[in-house]
């Protein structure tokens, strides 16, 4: 599997290309991030052993030509372009970027017209099992019990809240017949009064360099359940999209997401 690395200078895409490269299935078929850093050389796999350099290309569909599979954790509007610049070329696409607005997921929907597009707010294999506990819990629990999140990332974070918190109060409303959009509260300030019975709370906290953690607190009389996933570094997301695209390259054209992947469904 070749795989194509938007964003390949960035964070994430640095730890991709580190995680492909120890990886016997995959090879780097192309890599492009913003202009100014075209022609630019990386050099990945030298935690295994295997370096390996890359060019960082300029041209989106040139990277393309000879990949597989598209990776993109970059920025919403980019994600985009670099989503229709795969599905014009047939190749299917994994998107870890976070942020998008509900016109550009439509846009998303349509290339999976055409190829496989996986999006997720969260590639890690942990987050995913947690988004099916919360759904499950908050469905036997029911509404006696105030659904809180609590997300906490480092202090270079551009949206609030995460994709991942997004994702799990979307679970919890799906279990408890619930709107995400209407019943959702995002932080607290002044005399609010009491607490509505129909409400989830989210909460966003930045600071130093947390990679991410999250917790789901199921609040009762007497008692607090609580789910929490905490992300030591981000080889998991990493690891997660190359799962991700393995799925993506043999699947049918159509929209999916880790849940599927992981057969969480």
């Amino acid at each position: 599997m070749r795989i194509c690395m938007a964003g390949v200078c960035g964070r994430m895409g640095r730890r991709i290309l580190e995680m492909a490269v120890a990886a016997d299935d995959v090879e780097i078929g192309g890599g492009f991030d913003l202009a100014e850093n075209a022609g630019s050389e990386i050099v990945a796999g030298l935690e295994c052993g295997k370096p390996v350099r890359v060019t960082v290309g300029g041209d989106v569909s040139s990277e393309l030509a000879n990949s597989d599979v598209l990776i993109d954790f970059t920025a919403p509007v980019a994600c985009v372009e670099n989503a229709r610049a795969a599905a014009l070329a047939g190749v299917p696409v994994v998107i870890g970027t976070t942020g998008l607005n509900e016109v550009q997921v439509a846009e998303l929907r349509r290339f999976a017209e055409e190829v496989a597009v996986v999006h997720a707010p969260n590639m890690s294999i942990g987050v995913n099992l947690l988004f099916k506990l919360t759904g499950e819990v908050a469905s036997i629990l029911g509404p006696d019990y105030n659904v809180e999140i609590v997300e906490v990332h480092h202090n270079q974070k551009k949206d609030s809240p995460s994709g991942t918190a997004v994702r799990l109060a979307e679970k919890a409303a799906e279990a408890l017949g619930w709107d995400y959009a209407q019943d959702t509260a995002h932080g607290r300030e002044g005399i609010v009064g009491a607490r509505p019975q129909r409400q989830i709370g989210m909460h966003a906290v930045r600071g130093g360099d947390v990679v991410g953690e999250h917790t789901v607190a199921f609040i009762g009389p007497g008692e607090r359940i609580e789910l929490v996933h905490k992300a030591h570094n981000r080889d998991n997301f990493a690891r997660g999209s190359l799962v991700a695209a393995r799925f993506a390259v043999k699947a049918k054209p159509g929209l999916y997401d880790m849940q599927d992947v992981l057969g969480l469904k």
